[in-house]
């Protein structure tokens, strides 16, 4: 196998003797060749199996000969808008034009399209009107089939049928990848290739789509709002690779978009192998003179050692990418990437994080998983943990004791979240005390999002009393280290369910904790989640109960200063804020009232100027 990084550019491709690539890879990222970027894995996974593959990293989409650099590949281009939906990476929940890229060279914003994976299949479509495009990523992942646009404000359809690709690939996309390319490297034409689970595919002939769930059409659920949500509900009830059905909607009665069943997830030795490929772990070099890329820099230094999640949080899309059932890798697989990060001539002790979408997470929450899915119509956690629910921390406990014993390795953080109702489970609490005592640096940032019981419903978080607990319990095991540490909690405000009532709530037990938390989150409608639907619907899909949403901006800013009721900038906001909901007994100069009432100004003009001009006297 060669060694260094994939050709990016036709002199990279001859110096390695080929006259054409099998796959050109057209992403919006810059490449880095690291584990933690998914087209790194895909493109690395595809060359273990004896694919070539070229990468072209943000091509100019103003310019067609752009995406003609290696010529036409053999089988096809490979396209991806990045590790982020490309609108999220431009825009803030608010719709200002973000100010950096960080998965670009040097930071610089501009360097990739809005929608990026729709603008690069048309340019690639400009000049290659027959060659196969397979679509993938966070992007075309969670826009497979009709969704919620929270940019535009209404209803897209499957981003397959926008940008004109032939196949999406959905979720992580290891297995789907290399199915596909065997299927079109045997001589299929791609539009032929409609079995591979974790793949999206379009179809004129209804009459042959076999053992399928058909869901409501993209005209009714753009014109009903319930029709959206109950779609949305067969949708996320049709996540698990084991039960899950094929799925399929159509458009103007004439076009189907099919979602195959999820591919299956990896298991450990699969795993393991991916994360053992050639990796460079660097960005490529024609970015050294940018500066690098910044999303790169602790990334270098953290180990993914898992993937999936069962805690399903319905503001997150996880459960529609990765999937409830939790792979994770060897011991020995960390191990040997945690040795290889030390080995790196700038590593400076420092392992920024062992983790995965929820850090301590080693394995299926339950036995029956992994033969007969996951439960639809239940949660794992909430609104309890499940009565077969494993809860036990010590195989990564144990994990996190070797990498921290390895030479050369003075500290291991722990930067990925974790979830505080699992741990208060687990009636052994060594993984806590490990935490505190090893793996922390005086502050512990967690999630409770909330503390209004009505908005945590909404939200799929546990009641704040769980969390109440968790800190009890963090603040005991560090008076018993002897250690100052605090919690730093991550809140989140405007969620749908939340009330003006619910954010004072919120501000009141801010005020108890004593401090203004740094991390506030407006509730942001990305695609692919819970919390989304019940944005756009007003419903719940899950339960198909009506939902308070903020949507009004003004309100949606009040609720926000109420978290940082303490800036002087969010006075006014406040102070409406509390008028309106009569809590006037929150303004005063008690310790309990958030804010102080402001001295009134004088009333006429000319008292004003008299005492203005008796000022100059003096």
């Amino acid at each position: 196998m060669y060694e260094g990084f994939l050709p990016v550019n036709r002199e990279d491709m001859l110096e390695r003797g080929w006259t054409q690539p099998d796959f050109v890879y057209v992403m919006g990222d810059a490449y880095v060749d690291h584990s933690s970027f998914g087209p790194a894995i895909i493109s690395r996974v595809l060359e273990a199996h004896g694919y070539k593959v070229a990468m072209l990293p943000q091509p100019d989409w103003n310019d067609p000969s752009s995406v003609m650099e290696f010529g036409e590949p053999r089988l096809g281009f490979l396209v991806s808008g990045g590790n982020m939906d490309s609108m999220v990476n431009h825009y803030t929940v608010a719709k200002h034009h973000r100010k950096t890229d960080s998965y670009t060279p040097g930071g610089v914003m501009g360097k990739r399209p809005d929608r990026a994976v729709t603008v690069y299949c048309n340019l690639i479509r400009k000049s290659y009107k027959h060659t196969p495009i397979i679509i993938g990523g966070i992007e075309a992942s969670l826009r497979r089939l009709a969704h919620y646009d929270y940019w535009s404000d209404r209803v897209r359809r499957s981003v397959l049928l926008d940008s004109g690709a032939d196949l999406l690939s959905y979720g992580m996309g290891e297995h789907s990848i290399v199915e596909i390319a065997d299927a079109l490297n045997s001589g299929l034409e791609v539009k032929d290739i409609t079995w591979i689970s974790g793949t999206v595919y379009k179809t004129r002939y209804e009459d042959e789509i076999y053992d399928a769930i058909r869901l409501p059409d993209y005209e009714e659920i753009t014109a009903d709002k319930r029709k959206y949500a109950e779609s949305f509900a067969i949708q996320y009830r049709n996540t698990d690779p084991i039960i899950a059905k094929r799925i399929y909607e159509c458009y103007d009665g004439a076009m189907f978009v099919v979602q195959n069943p999820p591919a299956a997830p990896l298991s450990q030795m699969e795993m393991d192998d991916v994360y053992s490929l050639p990796f460079m772990r660097a960005w490529h070099p024609m970015y050294d003179a940018a500066g690098g890329i910044p999303a790169f820099g602790e990334i270098k230094e953290s180990i993914t050692q898992a993937r999936g999640c069962f805690g399903e949080c319905n503001f997150c899309a996880l459960t529609m990418h990765q999937g409830r059932i939790v792979q994770c890798r060897s011991h020995e697989s960390v191990l040997a990437e945690a040795k290889e990060i030390t080995q790196d001539k700038e590593f400076k002790g420092y392992i920024f994080d062992v983790g995965g979408p929820t850090a301590e997470f080693r394995g299926p929450s339950c036995e029956k998983q992994l033969t007969k899915g996951t439960c639809v119509g239940r949660k794992c956690l909430w609104p309890e943990p499940c009565k077969n629910l494993k809860v036990d921390h010590s195989d990564y406990v144990k994990l996190l004791r070797e990498v921290r014993s390895l030479p050369g390795v003075k500290k291991v953080f722990i930067r990925s979240g974790f979830r505080f109702d699992y741990l208060m489970a687990d009636p052994n609490k060594e993984f806590l005390r490990e935490i505190c005592q090893y793996h922390v640096s005086g502050q512990m940032r967690v999630a409770p999002e909330h503390v209004s019981d009505g908005v945590l419903k909404e939200m799929g978080k546990p009641k704040v009393e769980v969390y109440n607990s968790f800190v009890k319990e963090f603040e005991k095991i560090n008076r018993e280290l002897g250690l100052k540490q605090y919690i730093v909690p991550y809140l989140m405000s405007s969620h749908p369910g939340s009330t003006l009532k619910d954010a004072i709530k919120l501000a009141e037990y801010i005020r108890d904790m004593g401090y203004i938390p740094e991390q506030v989150q407006d509730f942001y409608p990305t695609p692919g989640t819970v919390s989304t639907t019940m944005y756009y619907t007003g419903l719940n899909p899950l339960t198909m109960e009506k939902v308070y949403v903020p949507r009004n901006p003004h309100e949606k800013a009040m609720q926000r200063a109420l978290i940082q009721y303490r800036n002087p900038e969010n006075y006014e906001l406040v102070k409406e804020a509390l008028l309106r909901e009569h809590r006037e007994d929150l303004i005063g100069f008690d310790p309990s009232c958030l804010i102080r009432p402001r001295k009134t100004t004088t009333k006429t003009a000319s008292s004003g100027h008299n005492r203005r001009r008796g000022e100059r006297k003096r």
